[in-house]
C-alpha cells in the first residue's frame, strides 16, 4: 500500500472533525498528490463524476494492538459495539472511507494537478491511499438500514455566535464553521454547561460551551 496523496484541510487536529463525511458540504479539502503520482493521465475523465470515494489512513490512530469492541462516542462512550459494526478509527487496519463531492481539478504552482473536494471529515495532512468514483447506480441504497447509528442521527445544536466574534472569521469560512459547531464537536458523554471547549479551525482557535441544546461561542483567537 502506497500513499498516493495527502489532503489539506482547515482542521489540524482530530477534535472538531465531523463524525462522517458529507455532513458539512461547506468544509473543503485540497488533495495534493505525491510526486510519483502527479500524472494528468491518471485524472482523465474524473470531472465527469460528482462525488468520489477516498480511501485513507487514520494516521493519528495507528496502534499495534486492536480490540474486537469499541465505545462509539455517539452512544455516550460507555456502550460497547463490535468494531466491524462501527466506523471507529481504532481498527485492526486504520483505514478510513469517505464519500466527498468533487468541486474540480485545479493546477497548483508547485504540486501539479490537485483535486478540490467538499464534505470532508479528515484532518490536515491525512494520507490517502486511493481515489475512486462514486457510482449512484451501485453505491446508492435508499432502502438501507442505519442500525444503531440511526438512533443518534440528526442531532444539531443551535449556535449562538456573537457578531464581533464572527467577524474574526474569514467570510468564506463562516458558514462551514457554524455548521461544524452545530454538529456538536464535544464527546457525547461530556455535558458540563460551564466547561469551555476549544479546537483549531483555519488558523483560529475557536472556544465554546454548550448548555442544553444551544452552543455559545465564547472566544475566537
Amino acid at each position: 500500500m502506497n500513499i498516493i496523496a495527502k489532503i489539506h484541510t482547515d482542521l489540524p487536529t482530530k477534535f472538531g472533525l465531523p463524525r462522517q463525511s458529507s455532513l458539512i458540504d461547506e468544509l473543503e479539502g485540497l488533495i495534493i498528490f505525491e510526486p510519483e503520482y502527479r500524472s494528468a493521465e491518471a485524472l482523465r475523465g474524473i470531472e465527469g463524476f460528482s462525488h468520489l470515494w477516498l480511501i485513507w489512513e487514520f494516521s493519528e490512530a495507528v496502534r499495534e494492538n486492536w480490540s474486537p469492541t469499541v465505545r462509539p462516542p455517539r452512544l455516550g462512550g460507555n456502550k460497547r459495539m463490535g468494531v466491524f459494526a462501527t466506523r471507529s478509527p481504532f481498527r485492526p487496519n486504520p483505514i478510513g472511507l469517505s464519500c466527498v463531492r468533487l468541486i474540480g481539478v485545479e493546477k497548483t504552482a508547485n504540486s501539479g494537478l490537485a483535486i478540490r473536494v467538499s464534505g470532508i471529515d479528515m484532518m490536515d495532512g491525512t494520507p490517502i491511499y486511493d481515489i475512486k468514483p462514486y457510482l449512484p447506480a451501485a453505491d446508492c441504497h435508499p432502502e438501507a438500514s442505519g442500525g444503531f447509528a440511526k438512533e443518534v442521527e440528526g442531532h444539531h445544536l443551535e449556535v449562538g455566535f456573537p457578531e464581533d466574534l464572527l467577524k474574526k472569521v474569514p467570510k468564506d469560512k463562516q458558514n462551514a464553521l457554524t455548521a461544524l459547531l452545530a454538529q456538536d464537536p464535544r464527546p457525547s458523554y461530556q455535558n458540563d454547561p460551564e466547561r469551555i471547549y476549544g479546537f483549531c479551525y483555519a488558523g483560529l482557535e475557536v472556544k465554546f460551551r454548550v448548555d442544553g441544546e444551544k452552543l455559545y461561542v465564547t472566544d475566537i483567537e
